[in-house]
């Protein structure tokens, strides 16, 4: 079970939201956001509703002005719980849209898929097994995308376009 508290102003002051689960749209509950506290567990907060828009990963801690930290201008306008996951890691990844192109297999982190597969690019994904985290540049950094299981036929599709997908992190001790 997780836990986030959500501040209308910088150093956890003004009014608050806390949210144990996934909250698609936050506007009802706070006019803006600038600072959060994750008492427990993990989340992806959005920059749009309904969890699309940019994405980023909050664990346990406390982000006083996280909006210039991060370099969100429109602030969080819903997050997601990420569950917590026991067991084996497995994800496909397919270097063009609807599992189509060269396709590998992952079962831990990949920080470079063009040095470890070979690929140029990564547009669909099938998520077996655990919870994942997908950056746009190598060694984890960039833009992310948080993949859960189930089938992902375009990235572009789902609001990524532009974005090429290079590194994969697996998220299991990050909560």
């Amino acid at each position: 079970m997780g836990k986030i508290i959500f501040y209308e102003e910088k150093n956890f002051q003004g009014r608050s939201y806390e949210c144990m689960s996934d909250c698609p749209d936050m506007s009802s509950y706070l006019s803006r956001c600038h600072s959060c506290r994750v008492e427990s567990g993990c989340f992806m907060v959005y920059d749009r509703p309904n969890f699309m828009g940019n994405q980023f990963f909050m664990r346990r801690g406390e982000y006083a002005d996280y909006m210039s930290m991060m370099g969100m201008t429109g602030g969080i306008r819903s997050c997601r719980m990420i569950p917590m996951h026991r067991g084996q890691f497995r994800m496909r990844i397919y270097e063009r849209e609807n599992f189509t192109g060269q396709m590998s297999e992952l079962m831990d982190d990949c920080d470079n898929i063009m040095d470890r597969y070979r690929m140029s690019d990564c547009m669909s994904s099938q998520v077996m097994d655990g919870h994942w985290l997908m950056y746009e540049q190598p060694h984890f950094r960039g833009r992310m995308m948080y993949l859960r299981p189930g089938e992902y036929r375009s990235f572009r599709e789902m609001g990524m376009s532009g974005m090429r997908f290079m590194s994969m992190r697996r998220i299991m001790d990050m909560c």
